[in-house]
């Protein structure tokens, strides 16, 4: 019954491979489906024989390629802002960019339901940290005018997040800010590719990318690759430069992973029809999952979780999609509230109508078969 640390022998696509037994995979985030795609495995293999496996240092240092200034100035003007920078992971761009640009009396205010990225870059800044409930602007307001007007403010929230699967309030967020005068760090990392006229992001997609400080995404997502990036004003990545700990300190991404990165930016921009097929998959699967009786909470993404209820039901339920062929994870506390455990699909662009069938018909029928079928769960904050 442990789900967790399996080997897969095949690429990730939307079928792989577990001890010899194929499984349809709605386990993971590839959301555009391009880790597969050839045009991204060729990019890989062209910056290997250019640019060799690795950098063997920090950006700081000896570690910048010119694939990684280009990156950087292409994020820039994808995002609609003045700069990016380029961290190891997406992990590291948060804890980075929290502990550099927050200082001693100044005030953190978080999401209950934020990225453990977004948690752990607060536990490492010198300010102080305050959290709000899930979505909950009149709580924010309440916290935010508890706090001296004289103290420098940043609100932190995830743009989709990633259990739940629903959006930051940022019409409301972005009203907010312009009431108490705070900045606002979205971390995009779910979003980048699926949200957004373009893809470029939860900000774009209401309209607000000018009144959002800073954004935060991953290559490890969309983007097929590994590494993440913060999107900002000039002055704010010239400073991080110098005090993101977690740059200076890592090498830097490998020339494959900076090369995937910019040919999945390519295909980003000019394949929309890939974000327009993710989202009939996301709208079909979401509406069958409510037709069939499951509790999907208040999710509008490709993440569709599907509310169980104990780690035991969760984990049985699991056991049963995996024998029926069924690649996907279950998620228990602490990343959801104790007794609210849930198995979280999450689509990608290339599935096909034949897969996404099977993936209805085995959960109609484990559903059924354990009583999840119109079973009340409720959903609270994280």
């Amino acid at each position: 019954m442990y789900p967790y640390f399996r080997a897969i022998s095949s690429g990730q696509d939307t079928e792989v491979v577990i001890k010899g037994q194929r499984l349809i995979m709605i386990g993971s985030n590839n959301y555009l489906g391009l880790t597969s795609d050839p045009r991204v495995k060729e990019a890989a293999i062209d910056a290997i024989n250019r640019f060799g496996s690795g950098c063997t240092g920090s950006r700081f240092l000896n570690g910048t390629l010119e694939l990684h200034e280009e990156l950087e100035a292409r994020l820039a003007r994808f995002m609609d802002k003045e700069a990016a920078l380029v961290f190891s992971t997406g992990y590291q761009t948060n804890l980075g960019t929290l502990s550099a640009i927050m200082g001693r009396n100044e005030a953190l205010f978080m999401d209950r339901a934020n990225h453990a990225s977004l948690v752990d870059g607060a536990r490492l800044t010198f300010g102080k940290t305050y959290k709000y409930g899930h979505n909950d602007m009149e709580d924010l307001e309440r916290v935010v005018t508890q706090t001296s007007p004289d103290v420098a403010k940043l609100v932190a929230t995830d743009g989709v997040f990633s259990m739940e699967g629903d959006l930051a309030c940022v019409p409301e967020l972005v009203a907010l800010k312009k009431k108490l005068g705070f900045r606002i760090l979205i971390d995009d990392a779910h979003a980048i590719g699926v949200m957004g006229p373009r893809g470029n992001g939860t900000a774009a997609h209401f309209g607000h990318n000018d009144d959002i400080d800073l954004i935060t995404g991953t290559f490890s997502k969309s983007f097929a690759s590994l590494g993440g990036f913060v999107a900002g004003d000039d002055d704010t990545i010239h400073y991080l430069k110098h005090f993101a700990r977690e740059l200076i300190f890592s090498a830097s991404i490998p020339p494959a992973n900076a090369a995937v990165a910019l040919a999945a930016l390519d295909i980003i921009e000019s394949e929309p029809e890939r974000r327009k097929a993710l989202w009939r998959i996301t709208h079909r699967m979401r509406d069958e999952y409510t037709r069939l009786g499951f509790n999907v909470g208040s999710t509008v993404t490709p993440i569709i979780p599907l509310y169980i209820g104990s780690d035991e039901l969760c984990f049985a339920f699991w056991k049963e999609l995996t024998l029926s062929g069924i690649f996907a994870n279950p998620v228990i506390a602490p990343a959801v509230p104790p007794n609210h455990a849930l198995i979280r699909p999450s689509y990608t662009a290339t599935h096909t109508d034949a897969q996404m069938d099977r993936v209805l018909s085995v959960f109609e029928q484990v559903g059924r078969k354990l009583g999840i079928l119109n079973r009340p769960v409720e959903v609270q904050d994280t």
